[in-house]
């Protein structure tokens, strides 16, 4: 996809308010659908990439159809590697929380355990809680910009392994028993390893931003000991307070946020109450470092084999 020009003037006027002093805003008076010109979702990427992460008001006439429709607006859709597509979409990832989905409550950037990992993603709230479950967005690329300078030098000559496969209850805390066997049975129903760049160039802005999150499991090189005393200090950069944006949900509310340059997390304090969310997910690209070499793939099904069991 051709790069986007953050500098020249839309040439239509968005409503645009920004809520985080790094990243996110609200987009207002736009109705999203499968026919939007082509001007609007042209300013649309371009809020999209200055701001990381944008969130609509008010979407509710959005079924999962036209949800899709307007995703492929952005790009080419993606379904979960693992994680078969709610019936009768394409690629719509359905994260109920009754089911024992939807609880990510573990920063996060989407699918980093394959290679060209998602661009950007397309989330619909459906149900919410009364209270609590909101979700919480960083900005990557400015974590590496804070950095201190011999500290920036040194992530960009590390690489991480990251999988699908990782101790899901010790480090998440998670006792319920629907949770243990979704991620048992279907999570993890094929295991994934790639190794990326801890430093990666965004392909659209130029910007230098941290690949981690909670599927990095161990850099290479290194000990696993040493590998989460390294992790733990670059990941404290990227969700510390003033990095992030947090969005308190309302049903039909719609985000739209670059996967390339932010990590994310779902707060779980809401206890047994109803939360439903509905994700598209936008193909991405295969990330290049700091001096050229590209993400490498170490596992993954067979060409031809399914790539969910449970599919």
């Amino acid at each position: 996809m051709t790069a986007l020009n953050l500098i020249a003037k839309d040439p239509i006027d968005l409503d645009i308010r920004p809520i985080g002093g790094r990243l996110g805003a609200e987009v207002r008076g736009i109705r999203l659908s499968g026919d939007l010109p082509a001007e609007v979702v042209a300013a649309l990427r371009r809020a999209l990439l200055q701001h990381k992460v944008i969130f609509l008001r008010a979407q509710g006439h959005l079924d999962d159809a036209e949800q899709e429709r307007f995703a492929r607006l952005l790009g080419d859709l993606v379904p979960h590697p693992t994680i078969p597509v709610r019936p009768g979409s394409a690629s719509i990832l359905d994260l109920d929380a009754s089911r024992g989905g939807g609880r990510a409550d573990r920063w996060h950037t989407d699918i980093t355990f394959v290679d060209a990992y998602s661009q950007a993603s397309v989330l619909r709230a459906i149900a919410v809680p009364e209270r609590g479950g909101d979700t919480v967005w960083a900005n990557t690329a400015a974590a590496y910009l804070d950095l201190p300078a011999d500290l920036r030098a040194f992530a960009e000559k590390l690489w991480a392994l990251h999988t699908n496969v990782y101790d899901y209850a010790a480090e998440r805390k998670v006792t319920r028993a629907e949770d243990l066997q979704h991620y048992d049975q279907v999570f993890t129903s094929t295991v994934y390893e790639t190794e990326h760049p801890v430093v990666r160039v965004h392909p659209e802005t130029g910007e230098r931003v941290l690949v981690l999150g909670g599927f990095a499991q161990k850099l290479i090189g290194f000990s696993k000991d040493d590998s989460v005393r390294i992790i733990d200090i670059l990941e404290d950069h990227i969700t510390k307070l003033e990095n992030t944006v947090r969005w308190r949900w309302s049903v039909g509310d719609v985000a739209i946020w670059d996967n390339r340059a932010t990590q994310h997390i779902a707060l779980n304090d809401y206890d047994d109450q109803p939360r439903n969310v509905r994700r598209v997910s936008i193909a991405g690209d295969v990330p290049v470092s700091v001096d050229g070499r590209r993400s490498v793939t170490r596992k993954r099904p067979k060409a031809g084999a399914p790539a969910s069991a449970a599919a």
